[in-house]
């Protein structure tokens, strides 16, 4: 499933646009993050966090972990590593912008059988994360900070990359969705944070990443991946953000865009990865701008 990094950055997005899904093993920059990040989960969860799960009830569980979540986002050395890993991979830091980085926890589902829906707990369904952002430039990155299982990480579905999924992103409102996000209590029920499909797919079928801590693994937005229910006993943390190479997006540049038709542009999602300005100025754009299908 996974492809080598080819030579060059250029040669890299124009292998993710056509669909690879790119495995980096021997980035100093990567080890570097995963060593700060354990510090700063062991730090704020205690030892052995893959267990965090049996310490607190539900309710208090999804509380901790979004107040963890929210100070990791703002943690300036981890925001320094990400700047140097993009930058080793030969991303300008003038000419990308990138998502906030996210600390996810994927608990393992309770023995009642009722699975975690908090923002900071749930699984997450089956999706393309361009049926929400409409920017098809759009790379994601992803990686385990302890290790991983087949059964404990997300799992991809490459063969739907350019093959068009009936979905409900027509109806999907990213901006409303964020609004109430703002206004929620952290144990809230997750709303879908993207559109899902409407014909039947079956997630099984996904294949499951199991890389090492250290590795990252680069993708498309436009590819299809499901988070894998967790039946482990251990609760997976991972880290993900997005890039977007404002050269490949002005010029059109990107995956192909064979379904996905949500109402907005979500440039307020991105910031400038020199200096942190919202990329909707840069761009002299608003955060949300209508989309327009093709």
């Amino acid at each position: 499933m996974f492809s080598t990094p080819p030579s060059g950055v250029d040669a890299l997005h124009d292998a993710l646009y056509r669909g690879a899904i790119v495995r980096f093993a021997t980035l100093p920059e990567m080890a570097q993050i995963v060593a700060v990040t354990r510090g700063f989960v062991e730090e704020a969860l205690g030892a052995d966090p893959v267990r965090v799960h049996e310490r607190f009830d539900r309710k208090a569980l999804a509380e901790r972990l979004s107040d963890v979540q929210r100070a990791y986002s703002n943690h300036p050395e981890a925001k320094r590593l990400w700047q140097a890993l993009f930058e080793a991979v030969g991303l300008d830091a003038g000419e990308t912008a990138r998502d906030r980085v996210i600390l996810r926890f994927q608990p393992p589902i309770p023995d009642d059988g009722a699975p975690h829906d908090a923002r900071s707990t749930a699984t997450v369904g089956f999706h393309r994360d361009s049926w929400g952002t409409n920017l098809y430039a759009q790379v994601n990155w992803w990686a385990p900070i302890y290790p991983i299982t087949a059964g404990r990480s997300v799992a991809f579905l490459p063969d739907l990359f350019d093959r068009p999924i009936a979905n409900d992103s027509a109806d999907f409102d990213l901006a409303a969705l964020m609004a109430h996000n703002r206004a929620a209590p952290p144990d809230a029920p997750r709303r879908a944070m993207t559109p899902r499909p409407t014909e039947s797919i079956d997630p099984a079928a996904g294949e499951p990443v199991v890389i090492a801590p250290g590795e990252i693994i680069a993708f498309s937005a436009q590819h299809a991946h499901v988070g894998v229910p967790n039946r482990t006993g251990l609760t997976r943390i991972s880290i993900d953000t997005r890039t977007l190479r404002l050269a490949d997006h002005l010029a059109g540049r990107g995956a192909p865009n064979v379904d996905g038709r949500a109402r907005w542009v979500a440039y307020g999602m991105f910031r400038l990865l020199s200096d942190g300005r919202p990329l909707a100025d840069v761009l002299g754009v608003r955060a949300m701008e209508p989309f327009i299908p093709s």
